[in-house]
This record gives C-alpha cells, structure tokens and sequence, in this order.
C-alpha cells in the first residue's frame, strides 16, 4: 500500500501559515472544511466594526506600553487604508481566511509584514467578535429607533387630520362601538411606543464593550479595557470574561424586539387589507404601493401589506433559530455561535425595510370617512348607552342589558334604529326610558361620552395627541444624545 504522504500547512505571500492555528497541525484544512466552515460570506458587513475595534485595540496596546507606538501607528494606518479598500470594492474577500477577522489580518501582514501580526496580541477572535457584534446591534439600534420615531410622527399627523372622522370599533370582527380614527391610530401609537421603549432599554444592555475577555479567561497583558471602551464610546465594561464572549443575549433580545415590532406592523396590515377590501370600504390604497395581477385586469392587489404579514413569521424564526442555537451551549464559546448572524442580520434588513415601506405607505394612505360615517351608523352601537342610560334611571345594569337587548331584537324585526323608536314604542319596550334618550343615543353623543382618560371623545383623543408629541421629543432627544455619546474613533 502507497504511504499517504503529510501535507504541511500552506504558506502566504507574507510568510505566515495560511490558517492562524495551523501550527497545532501536520494537514492541511480539507477543503470541504473550509466551504463548511466560512463565514466571510455573510460577516464582511462587519468589516467597520471590526476594522474600528482593532484600531482601538492597537492604541490600547501602545498606551500600555505592550506595543511600540510606532508600531500602532502603522497598524492604525494600515487598517485605515483597507477600510478605504473595502469601501472602494477593490478587496479581495477570501473564504479559505474564514471570516472578516482572518481577511483583514492578512492583508494587513501582507501591507505592512510581520508588525500586522502583533495586532492580535492579548485578543482573541472570541472577545473580537462578541465587540464586532454589540458595535453593529448598537448603530442598528438607533437607525431603527429613529424609524419609529418616523413612524409615530406620521400617525400623530395622520389621527391629527381625521379628529372628526368616526368609525365602528370592532370586537371578533363584529361591530361594537363608535370610536374616532384618531383614537384608533393611536392605539398603534402605543404599540409602537412601547416598541421604542424596549429598543432604547436593550441598547443600554448592549453598550457593553467585551474586549479583554480573551478567547475565555481575560488577559495575561496589563491592557486596559476601560480605554477601548471610552475610545469606542461604551459607557461600561464587561464584568466577567467567560460572560464576554459566550453570551448573545443582546442578539436574542434584538430579535425578541423586532418580532414585536413586526407583530404589530402586522397587525395593522392585516387590518389595512380588510379595510381597503370592498367588504369595508374604509381606505383607498395609493396605486404605488399595489400591485394588480397577471391574468384579471381589473385587480388592485394590497401586496406590500401581505408581504409584511408574511414576512413577519420570517423574524419569528430568526428568533426561535436564536433560542435554540443557545440553549445547549456550555459556557464558554462554541463554535455553534458562527450561526448566530445569519438570522440576526436577517432580523435587522427584514424589520427595517418593513418599517421603511410601511410608513411612506401609511402617509399615502386615504381614509373614506363617508363609508365610515354609513357603517357607524348600522349595526346598533349604540345600545351599550341605552343600558347605560337605563342605570342612570335607576335599573340594575344586568336587567338594562337585557331590556337594551330586546329593543335592539325589535328594532331588528321593524327595520329601525334605536334612536328612530318614538315615545310609544319605548313606553312598550321600557317605561324607565327618559324624555331625552334620543339624544342620548346619538352618534356623536355617544363617542363624546366617553371623556375619561383613554377615552375615544374629542377633548380625551386632544390630550393623547399633545401627550404623545411630548414623549416623541423627549425620545428624539435620548435618540441624539445616545448618538452623540463620546466616541473617539470613526472610519
């Protein structure tokens, strides 16, 4: 039998093994190996956190006194000059370097020879990466912060101009009772409020600068992670190296945020669908956000809306793909992790566009307040006041709302409304019926009853508007202040 011969580990033009671990090993990685195990096709995005993280890095090592400072400032220039590269389209990516990483180390030893190579003293790939990964989710954090605040901006505007339109409000899809549709859309407003609110809380738990860590155990060299940390503009430190690099909750929680973002886009649009349908009738869908179909010329298709309906379930994977990559890692980094940008990346493009196309959408969007106004008025939303009114008279509520309910089966069998009844008709039905109860159960009247706190009458929405806009500024303000925080470094 012919002896297989050892193949040594392949060289670069800079001298150096082409794997940086490859002097543990007699083989060369199998080149199935190398296609399996690349992650330079999806974690180049990366490549300006990652190049800003290493400049750090390089200052910090000179500012210890662990590099010379001539050195670093070669390092620094080199990283610079490939960021511009990059930037250009005139790098060369390679998967036999694995990853951003690898990529950029290499061609800053082959720039600037052996003195490239002493960048990633005292660093690991693991505490590099986990840096990589809490610089990127926290720019991405703040675009989409900012898009929510586009968002709640164009439906205080929206519910601005539509105070005086009413509409049915729905339970099961079944007419319950008048509201305003500035009422209306600002119920979407909580929901994307308390969105914002969660993001703005995740960022504080993702400004945690992690380089120090090491590959699990922290470092041998005297480097000062406080230093990378204010050049990078983190407000703390990781307090534990093994936590550092083996926890990806940030990326978890990033993609639990943008579920619910998506759930609610959703929601709406699910709901926009019903109501543009002729079914409703309550929204006419601009043009330029449809689609008709190929075979029947007379279609109108609402298919940005169902795109981000399904495009939700997409997110929610990202989530559940999140959970169970992490759930049976022992502490610390495994390579398992590699995994986790895929559908991190996915949740950031797919929840940012959503919210992108949705909102010029929502602006274009022309509510049919004469419909409205017809729907409000059939269908007897206004019995839960005859009962309310029958209380004020006295009557037990539970006995009001089954004399409420018989009017209504009356009303049913002699084709009229509530508010149509005459005297004898009501002095039949319920004798505790008052003189004004045909006021009472007027449309207007009826959505103007409800003039509580989070109630649906003029002067409550009124409050809700100018509430809101108060706490859009105030999160504009945080948005700019934590934007603002003071970085040192920039590409």
């Amino acid at each position: 039998m012919k002896k297989r011969e050892k193949r040594e580990p392949k060289k670069n033009p800079g001298g150096q093994p082409k794997k940086a671990w490859a002097g543990r090993f007699r083989q060369e990685t199998a080149p199935e190996v190398e296609r399996f195990t690349e992650s330079i096709s999806f974690d180049q995005r990366l490549y300006r956190q990652d190049i800003l993280g290493s400049i750090a890095h390089a200052r910090m090592l000179a500012h210890q006194g662990i590099l010379p400072a001539g050195d670093a400032k070669r390092i620094e220039k080199g990283l610079r000059e490939i960021a511009g590269e990059i930037q250009a389209g005139r790098f060369r990516f390679s998967s036999q370097l694995e990853d951003i990483h690898m990529n950029i180390e290499a061609r800053l030893i082959e720039k600037i020879g052996d003195v490239g190579g002493k960048l990633h003293t005292a660093r690991s790939r693991n505490d590099q990466v986990a840096l990589d990964m809490r610089l990127y989710l926290r720019e991405v954090i703040d675009e989409i912060r900012g898009q929510i605040l586009r968002l709640h901006e164009v439906i205080l505007d929206r519910a601005e101009e539509t105070m005086e339109v009413l509409l049915p409000g729905y339970t099961h899809l079944q007419k319950a009772q008048p509201v305003r549709l500035a009422h209306h859309l600002m119920a979407y407003y909580q929901m994307f409020s308390r969105d914002g609110e969660r993001l703005s809380q995740l960022r504080d738990r993702v400004d945690v600068m992690p380089l120090g860590a090491g590959a699990i155990a922290g470092s041998g060299y005297p480097v000062d992670p406080s230093f990378v940390a204010e050049l990078l503009g983190f407000s703390r430190t990781a307090p534990n190296s093994m936590d550092a690099v083996s926890d990806r909750d940030f990326a978890i929680e990033f993609c639990f945020a943008a579920s619910v973002i998506l759930l609610h886009l959703s929601r709406w649009s699910e709901e926009l669908i019903l109501w543009s349908s002729e079914a409703f009738g309550f929204v006419e869908l601009a043009d330029a956000y449809c689609t008709g179909s190929s075979m029947m010329p007379q279609k109108k298709n609402p298919d940005v809306l169902e795109l981000i309906r399904g495009k939700t379930g997409s997110v929610y994977g990202d989530l559940q793909a999140l959970l169970v990559l992490m759930k049976g890692l022992p502490l610390t980094y495994q390579r398992d992790m590699q995994e986790d940008k895929v559908p991190l990346f996915h949740a950031v493009d797919t929840v940012s566009a959503c919210l992108s196309v949705f909102c010029v959408l929502l602006e274009s969007v022309h509510f049919q307040a004469d419909r409205m106004r017809r729907e409000v008025e059939q269908g007897f939303l206004n019995a839960t006041d005859l009962a309310d009114h029958l209380v004020r008279q006295g009557m037990p509520f539970r006995k009001a709302h089954a004399v409420a309910g018989r009017a209504v089966r009356y009303c049913l069998d002699q084709g009229k409304k509530l508010e149509d009844l005459t005297r004898p008709e009501w002095k039949a039905l319920a004798p505790e019926v008052g003189p004004d109860v045909k006021k009472i159960l007027g449309i207007e009247q009826v959505v103007e009853a409800r003039d509580i706190p989070g109630g649906t009458a003029r002067r409550q929405v009124r409050k809700q508007l100018r509430q809101a806009r108060g706490e859009v500024e105030k999160r504009r303000s945080r948005l700019v202040k934590d934007q603002m925080k003071p970085a040192q470094l920039s590409l």
